[in-house]
């Protein structure tokens, strides 16, 4: 196992999580998002999601052989 392939996985769970955020945004009732509680915490939790697969994905520091 390489280390590339828990990233891969770890890639792999954030970005279905991603979709699931994503899908409950766009399905979610409105019309007063922005003073709603539960709203704004996907939209927090998409953000977090983001982020994380950004740093998943920023290259890596090799270790000295």
């Amino acid at each position: 196992m390489t280390i590339t392939d828990p990233i891969e996985l770890a890639d792999t769970a954030l970005h279905a999580a991603l979709r699931q955020i994503n899908e409950e945004i766009s399905t979610y009732p409105g019309p007063i998002a922005g003073c709603d509680a539960q709203f704004n915490y996907l939209l927090d939790c998409r953000r977090r999601l983001e982020r994380a697969r950004s740093e998943l994905a920023a290259p890596t520091l090799q270790r000295p052989a």
